[in-house]
């Protein structure tokens, strides 16, 4: 029976339903100018472009130039692509236009669906981004859409791993540009590590379109972008805190193995304080005042390497490195290491060799990168059950944009068995009925492991020709999965695998012939060959029609609903037959969490015997709340971790605006800048010693003259001053100001106004970039710690936001007094050979890594970064191809350095 929001539904129409009917005289608008629009030449339409623009100029909206734009891009799709915008994917691109996510089914061609709002909005000539999951995806869409934008006049470019700096400015001054979310957040970052306005590649974030966006917006989003350097070897510090931990009884510490977590009593704190202080580490009187921040952290580390990881069962000490155990396999991960310090410390407890701590130089979560854009929209085939967040986070509405046709894929009832192995058995014998009738399927499994079971359990039924594949995306997968919907066909997945290539039934004719064909030139037998593959898909199109479509056997339910839709929305594409089953288990995470001892209770009550299974609507219901539930947790979860975030992004977009106006700033600009930072110094100085309505016998005037000698450079009769009838605070104050100014002013003139704006600049980037990287460690360990207040009964959000702005108002106060130093004391010498004592770049590196797991994305060594810090540099080292002893380390997937256009791993690499 209808509720009353059901019958107002059922009557009225649901609000999505009236966003698309609003739309319809858009489309009827379009579709009455596509003859108009027919009889034009090739000329003529690419015309429309420049004249497009020109009404811009003239101060038109875009909005008034929708439906000519969308008109000539479908016309344009029609003679370079054979494909027609349906009506649908019409509404699709208005949705993207005015700042949505369109949520459409998959196979229903997002692709040309961003064409029409790409279009439109590249006519602005400020830059468009459409946003992948990976560089596969960017590489295929940028060059098969690229000849629809080139056709209109527009320039595409592509970024994805391996570019060079020059290449990233070309492809980002495009009007179109594709790439991964990674590549466009690390360019950022790196961006704003440069120190000329000129070396840096994007030129401001104005519209982007997100594929994929409920991967990349939140599932991706759960961790951050990280650009990391090597620190300064602190072997010492982790050493004398490790030794600390042995003198603590278990009244010190409270333990709990079941949170994994250890925290300090106030016996333990005291105790601590005490080692700490006679050890010459703590400042202030208090281990937790905000100066001690870094040693809390560290010191929190010590003893959970002592008392929450046990050798032999969470690491191994194998040689001289401490090596992970991965907690779900069991299997050692050489090469990964716990991070902010926690590794360093299981390598003090195990006095073995500690390895230099990486430090962040550079982060920024999705969510902060991507609200950047002054407009944001997405499209994907999931994203209903996320539109609050959506909502949210990104100010994006989800808008659900109908299907060309009707679904036709039968959704069943999940099986739900009492065990693994029942589960397992029943999925087995499904696959291999299916696969005898000839019905392709497709098997989603929720990690790389359960996939590798399946496959064995298969292989021991008598199965040998199927295909397993993971959710590292490549051009060889998605080969493989497009070819999934050929008869008889058996592919086991994890369910993202392959996202982003459409699953045709018969296979995908284009991906045959650039296999099959791909050396054969163009000409008479090569259209033979194409007519061949293309028949023979059709008749396999048939046959796997006639054997109920694609279907979708799923072995697992995924915390997220989004996911199992996602899944499902493999079969059933554009009015295809299709099929899909989910088979659980009460071993199920899922199952287990929510109550499965009571259910199988129930369900041995009920006499379910072994191997059979229970099958109810009430079930699938029962498992969506629960699912529900899981989702609202998580979001909470990333709410909270964004609020802290954005305290970081407020102070990371002052220090990178400021970064930005300094280099594009004129000498008068820098010197004026400067000359501030050196009267705040100054006056600094002055209230340091002479405080305000002080007597002169109270004022320290022999401590002010060692500091100003120190900070200015300066030897002044600062005593004397102080000693003269009547003297005030303010007299020494400007006397100070009018001989740092003088000293100033005599080294401008010797070096000439160019070169002392450039000196200032320079100083002043290096200053901001070094204060900057020790503030990020700062507030990481702030982070770490700042969760404990809440035993006070203090609001730890309000504490970190507190401490977060004290720890940058000193970082400011450090880099007005280091800057003022520098250029006092800075001189120009002339070298006679400028390249002898070059340093190397500093080498940095990318990190994302998945929530999930905790894997580096990005760990095979083919991210690593190089930070020219100094222009020069780059010209005076070359890398001898001829000489590996002068390589330095190389990444396995680089090219190698010896010229030979291959791999490293495949060429010198093989060897090692």
């Amino acid at each position: 029976m209808l509720g009353f929001g059901g019958i107002a539904r059922k009557l009225l129409g649901s609000s999505n339903d009236r966003l698309v009917k609003k739309n319809r005289h858009v489309i009827d608008a379009i579709n009455a100018l596509e003859d108009e629009f027919a009889q034009l030449s090739d000329d003529q339409l690419r015309a429309k472009t420049d004249e497009f623009r020109s009404q811009i100029a003239d101060g038109r909206k875009l909005d008034d130039l929708l439906v000519p734009a969308f008109a000539v891009v479908r016309e344009a799709s029609k003679r370079t692509l054979g494909l027609r915008h349906f009506d649908v994917q019409v509404i699709g691109g208005v949705v993207l236009h005015n700042g949505n996510i369109a949520e459409m089914k998959t196979g229903e061609g997002k692709t040309l669906v961003a064409t029409l709002a790409v279009y439109l909005n590249a006519l602005e000539q400020k830059g468009v981004h459409v946003v992948t999951v990976n560089d596969y995806l960017a590489s295929r869409d940028a060059a098969e859409m690229g000849r629809l934008y080139r056709f209109l006049g527009l320039t595409t470019g592509v970024i994805v791993h391996g570019l060079s700096d020059a290449q990233r400015r070309e492809a980002y001054a495009c009007d179109v540009t594709y790439g991964t979310n990674n590549e466009l957040g690390f360019d950022y970052l790196r961006d704003n590590m440069k120190y000329e306005r000129a070396q840096m590649v994007q030129r401001g974030h104005h519209y982007a379109i997100v594929d994929e966006v409920d991967s990349i917006l939140i599932d991706e989003a759960r961790t951050p972008l990280i650009i990391s350097g090597p620190l300064d070897d602190r072997s010492d510090l982790y050493m004398t805190l490790d030794g600390f931990i042995p003198e603590l009884t278990p009244e010190d510490y409270e333990l709990d193995e079941k949170a994994r977590s250890v925290t300090f009593t106030e016996d333990g704190t005291e105790k601590l304080e005490r080692l700490l202080e006679a050890a010459g580490h703590l400042e202030g009187a208090s281990l937790y005042d905000i100066e001690n921040v870094a040693i809390v952290h560290h010191v929190n580390n010590a003893l959970k390497a002592h008392k929450l990881f046990q050798r032999d069962k969470d690491y191994i000490v194998r040689g001289d490195d401490v090596v992970i155990i991965d907690e779900f396999t069991g299997r050692m991960m050489p090469g990964r290491r716990f991070s902010e310090g926690l590794h360093q410390a299981l390598e003090a407890k195990e006095k073995v060799t500690i390895q230099p701590e990486n430090q962040t130089l550079a982060s920024i979560t999705f969510q902060n990168y991507f609200r950047m854009y002054d407009k944001l929209s997405g499209m994907t085939g999931t994203a209903q059950t996320e539109a609050a967040e959506f909502g949210d986070i990104y100010g994006l509405d989800v808008i659900e944009v109908p299907t060309n046709l009707p679904i036709a894929r039968i959704d069943e009832d999940d099986e739900v068995y009492r065990t693994f192995e029942e589960k397992f058995k029943a999925i087995s014998i499904e696959i291999l009925e299916a696969h005898e009738r000839g019905q392709p399927i497709l098997v989603g499994t929720t990690s790389i492991e359960k996939s590798e079971l399946l496959a064995e359990r298969l292989r021991k039924d008598g199965l040998k020709n199927f295909k397993v594949l993971n959710a590292r995306h490549h051009e060889e997968e998605a080969g493989i999965v497009a070819q999934a919907g050929v008869p008889g066909a058996v592919t086991i997945a994890t369910n993202m695998a392959g996202r982003g290539t459409d699953i045709q039934l018969g296979g995908n004719p284009q991906m045959r012939i650039d296999n099959e064909l791909g050396d054969m030139p163009e000409g008479p037998d090569r259209a033979k060959a194409e007519a061949a593959i293309r028949a023979e898909i059709a008749v396999l199109k048939k046959q796997a029609i006639e054997n109920g479509g694609l279907y979708v056997l799923a072995t697992e339910r995924h915390e997220s609903r989004r996911i199992d839709n996602q899944l499902r929305g493999r079969s059933g594409r554009q009015g295809d037959p299709g099929r899909s089953k989910f088979f659980l288990s009460l071993q199920d995470d899922l199952m287990r969490i929510f109550g499965s001892d009571r259910m199988d209770g129930m369900l041995q009550k009920l006499g379910l015997k072994e191997g059979e299974a229970i099958v109810h609507p009430w079930i699938n219901k029962a498992l969506e709340r629960a699912q529900k539930k899981v989702e609202a947790r998580n979001f909470d979860i990333r709410k909270n971790l964004l609020k802290y975030d954005d305290v970081m992004n407020d102070q990371r977009r002052v220090v990178f605006d400021q970064r930005v106006e300094l280099m594009e700033a004129t000498p008068q600009e820098v010197a004026e800048t400067t000359t501030d930072m050196r009267h705040d110094t100054i006056n600094h100085l002055v209230k340091r010693h002479i405080p305000e309505r002080s007597y002169p016998e109270q004022w320290t005037t022999s401590e002010l003259w060692d500091e100003v000698r120190e900070t200015l450079n300066l030897d002044l009769p600062i005593v004397e001053w102080a000693n003269e009838e009547g003297v005030a605070e303010d007299d020494i104050r400007e006397r100070l100001t009018e001989a740092a100014d003088r000293y100033v002013a005599e080294k401008t003139e010797r070096f000439g106004d160019d070169m002392m704006a450039y000196i200032q600049r320079s100083l002043v980037l290096q200053t901001i970039d070094g204060l900057w990287r020790e503030h990020l460690v700062n507030l990481d360990h702030l982070r770490s710690v700042v969760g404990f207040r809440g035993y006070a009964q203090r609001d730890p959000l309000n504490e970190y936001k507190s401490e977060a702005f004290e720890l940058f108002q000193s970082m400011l106060a450090n880099m007005r007094e280091r800057v003022t130093t520098q250029v006092m004391q800075v001189e120009v010498v002339q070298q006679q050979n400028p390249q002898r004592d070059l340093q190397p770049p500093q080498e940095m590196q990318a990190h994302h890594f998945d929530a999930t797991t905790g894997e580096d994305e990005m760990s095979d060594g083919a991210q690593r970064l190089t930070a020219n810090f100094t222009p020069a540099a780059a010209d005076g080292l070359r890398t001898n191809p001829d000489s590996p002893d002068e390589w330095g380390q190389v990444g396995r997937n680089e090219l190698c350095p010896c010229g030979s256009g291959k791999k490293f791993k495949h060429c010198h690499g093989a060897y090692v």
